[in-house]
């Protein structure tokens, strides 16, 4: 198979091979080339000269700089950590002060060196990947990868997908393990790469590309303004990977009735994106789960005990991959570990993983469990509400109680028609006591939820109600 001879090439070759090729769509070729190649030698230098191998951490809002520079630190095998140009004062200062970097490329705004030794680490494997995540804690995080781990992702997608050259169409942050994936995709398996603004979509300007030749990563968010502004455009892609948040069943349908060849997933940063795929073909005829293992991947689902369960059966979702991660940094596995997951879910006999929830997001109401995904579902399947998120609030008598926040699909919908709804879709300790409108739910740009923000709005709510 052709990917698998071009994992036993070293990373310059591929870049010098894939110019020849022009795959990286809109931007000079040979200048990534040679801009790459300088920084590499920038490091091999840095090293010489000073004796140690540098940490560098890369904060390149420029594109093609981003990929350079992430290229030149796997030729040079130095450690480099993936940075946010977003990043404000306060978030700068927290990774300067976890990473201690020797060299910093990119945004410097805002970045004030702090006087340090040159930096030196524990790390058995000096060449690794840190790949931001926020995390529960709202802390930034950097999750240890390597170009294994990062390869062992691209073989088992390739293999899943029965295809060889992977041609993506970006319109993730490269410095995301979402964007990342692509970049590494495209490049080690000689396929294309374009990176294409979400503003840009936002204001119709699409790619000049063939899009059945290519696969297009989207969030749920994304997905759903395309859907509405142009569903024509999106029906052409070859596959269009559905990641980064949990998706709501009107949006699926939505994407079912264009006949959208949507593959919706499970993944995270610690695995180097999706471990799970649900195949187009599957989603057109109604599959809603998370799709089948990748081959590279093992899913189990757990109890509280470490004991595997069996099919149809809720429990904790426990993954091993050999595109785990080795851990956070500066914390470091020197062997890859068992991720036991904080997701639930269930594999059913044909092998389909569905998430249900998280086990810290789900709520204990009366002794009763209740997962807010499957709540949330059957709220947006009555369709008289644009967006809902569900969670619990402390309470004395019931230990939680079932809250909903939703934004009505017009001001006219009273609370009791969605209630009526769901009494023959829910059992009664599911459904909603609190039930609080509002005009919108603290989203990120992936479509994921701030929980922490949402429960204060919730209790300033229920607080002007009493």
């Amino acid at each position: 198979m052709l990917i698998q001879k071009i994992a036993r090439k070293n990373i310059l070759e591929i870049l010098k091979q894939q110019t020849e090729n022009n795959w990286l769509i809109n931007y000079n070729n040979f200048t990534l080339l040679q801009l790459t190649q300088e920084l590499a030698l920038e490091l091999t230098n840095f090293k010489s000269n000073n004796q140690i191998t540098p940490t560098v951490l890369l904060i390149e809002p420029d594109n093609l700089k981003f990929i350079a520079g992430f290229l030149a630190t796997i030729i040079a095998e130095v450690p480099v950590f993936l940075g946010n140009p977003h990043w404000q004062s306060a978030e700068l200062l927290q990774v300067q002060n976890l990473l201690q970097p020797d060299i910093i490329w990119g945004n410097k705004q805002n970045i004030q060196k702090i006087p340090h030794k040159l930096s030196r680490t524990d790390l058995k494997d000096r060449h690794i990947i840190g790949i931001p995540t926020g995390g529960s804690s709202g802390k930034i995080r950097f999750a240890i990868h390597t170009t294994a781990t990062l390869s062992a992702s691209v073989m088992g997608f390739a293999e899943y997908f029965e295809t060889t050259a992977i041609n993506s169409c970006c319109t993730l942050p490269l410095y995301h393990v979402s964007g990342l994936m692509q970049l590494w995709r495209s490049l080690f398996s000689q396929g294309k790469l374009i990176v294409v603004p979400y503003s840009n979509l936002k204001a119709d300007i699409k790619p000049n590309i063939t899009p059945q030749d290519y696969f297009l990563s989207l969030v749920p968010t994304q997905l759903q303004f395309l859907l509405n502004t142009n569903p024509h455009w999106l029906s052409q892609f070859k596959t269009i990977l559905l990641g980064g948040a949990p998706s709501w069943r009107s949006l699926l349908n939505k994407a079912r009735q264009f006949k959208i060849a949507v593959a919706t997933t499970y993944g995270m940063t610690e695995t180097a994106s999706g471990i799970t795929y649900v195949k187009p073909q599957d989603f057109l005829q109604g599959n809603y789960s998370s799709g089948k293992m990748l081959p590279h991947a093992k899913v189990e689902i757990i109890n509280k005990h470490h004991k595997t369960l069996g099919v149809d059966t809720v429990g904790t979702v426990k993954i091993e991959a050999t595109s785990l991660y080795y851990g956070y940094y500066p914390e470091y596995f020197p062997t890859q570990k068992p991720l036991i997951t904080d997701d639930l879910g269930f594999i059913d006999r044909e092998g389909f993983l569905h998430i249900v929830g998280r086990n810290s997001q789900k709520i204990i109401t009366g002794g009763e469990n209740v997962y807010p995904q499957e709540v949330e579902a059957a709220i947006l399947a009555t369709k008289l509400v644009r967006d809902v998120c569900v969670i619990g609030l402390e309470d004395l008598k019931w230990g939680q109680i079932v809250t909903a926040l939703f934004i009505p699909l017009h001001q006219k919908i009273e609370v009791t028609t969605i209630q009526q709804q769901l009494q023959q879709q829910l059992s009664k300790y599911k459904q909603p006591k609190y039930w609080l409108q509002v005009k919108s739910l603290p989203r990120d740009p992936k479509g994921k939820i701030n929980y922490s923000q949402l429960k204060i709005i919730a209790q300033e709510l229920i607080t002007k109600q009493k």
